[in-house]
């Protein structure tokens, strides 16, 4: 059982989003839903953990084009 959420994200990442195949949503579902669990469990702030994400996948160089891209192979 789901329940639905808002959540607040920069304009890029809600136009990937809003464009990705419905595959590609169940899957980005499920990745926020685990990261939010692994927030609220680790006892850590959200903001905090979702900083450390966003410095992590910029670290890695991901862009709001590879993301898309990824979502367009998927």
């Amino acid at each position: 059982m789901t329940e639905q959420i808002t959540v607040s994200v920069d304009p890029e990442v809600a136009e990937i989003y809003r464009s990705a195949s419905d595959d590609v949503r169940r899957k980005l579902e499920v990745l926020v839903n685990l990261r939010l669990r692994d927030a609220t469990l680790s006892r850590r702030p959200l903001r905090d953990v979702m900083r450390e994400v966003s410095r992590n996948a910029r670290r890695r160089g991901l862009t709001p084009e590879i993301l898309q891209s990824i979502l367009d192979e998927a």
